[in-house]
């Protein structure tokens, strides 16, 4: 069955410096895992939910993102920008009900599944069980987390800042968001105040991350919704996450879902 109504936007501008060697001769997204990369394990999970409508925003190497049926984009300054800049070089795609996903994630149909049944307007997934994961990929799991903090009825009240304890964390930001109309409205709206300011949180929008667009948005005085997760996900940001048995693991099992 195919589901038309809703978009995926892809991020997958970015250069994966973390991931040298491998990232040499193609984007971070098109790095293999046992013959099959990143991106492609991504859509299988999507088109599994029956998604097609599917929107790249490329950058680096963006030569080899040959992908027939999906549009491409391009951030020709993806080599001095972030998230939040790729994103707003597809928009004119951002209309309706879309999800945004980093490039470097895959993620198990589960957590697909539940972020399609939120009804928030802007609603994303955070993983409860991140500490475990973050101690294989990380000697200490503060040194690579960001703080997350819930209030009694799910909404987010802050994000994307450097955590002092784990009791700042009640779940791990994993690039995952859907947003309405009305949400992409209201990311519109703050992404273009903060380009008439000339900063986002103080920081240059062209270097701005998604969690400080996403933070504006809660300043604003609009819900960020959390769907929590526990299901298998994985985020292959180094040379270790790539080489981590946690990482194969996890993405055979989403792969034989």
């Amino acid at each position: 069955m195919i589901n038309n109504e809703i978009k995926v936007i892809l991020l997958v501008a970015g250069e994966g410096k973390r991931l040298r060697p491998y990232t040499l001769d193609r984007p971070k997204c098109m790095v293999e895992v046992n013959g099959i990369s990143l991106v492609d394990r991504q859509l299988n999970v999507l088109k599994k939910e029956g998604i097609r409508n599917i929107v790249m925003v490329g950058g680096y190497r963006s030569d080899s993102l040959n992908y027939k049926d999906i549009k491409l984009k391009l951030n020709t300054r993806y080599y001095e920008t972030n998230m939040v800049w790729s994103l707003f070089c597809a928009e004119d795609e951002l209309k309706g009900d879309v999800i945004v996903s980093y490039g470097d994630i895959v993620y198990s149909g589960e957590i697909l599944k539940s972020l399609l049944q939120s009804t928030s307007d802007i609603a994303v997934v955070i993983d409860k069980n991140w500490e475990s994961y973050w101690s294989l990929r990380n000697d200490n799991p503060l040194d690579d987390a960001e703080t997350l903090k819930l209030r009694n009825d799910g909404t987010i009240s802050e994000i994307g800042q450097k955590p002092k304890s784990l009791s700042e964390i009640d779940g791990q930001y994993m690039g995952l968001i859907k947003l309405s109309s009305y949400g992409v409205e209201q990311l519109k709206h703050i992404f273009h105040s903060s380009v008439k300011k000339g900063s986002l949180l103080g920081k240059k929008i062209e270097t701005a991350y998604m969690t400080d667009l996403l933070q504006a948005i809660i300043q604003s005085g609009e819900r960020v919704t959390a769907v929590p997760t526990y299901s298998e996900w994985v985020e292959v940001d180094t040379v270790k996450d790539l080489k981590l048995e946690v990482t194969t693991e996890r993405l055979d099992k989403i792969h034989h879902e």
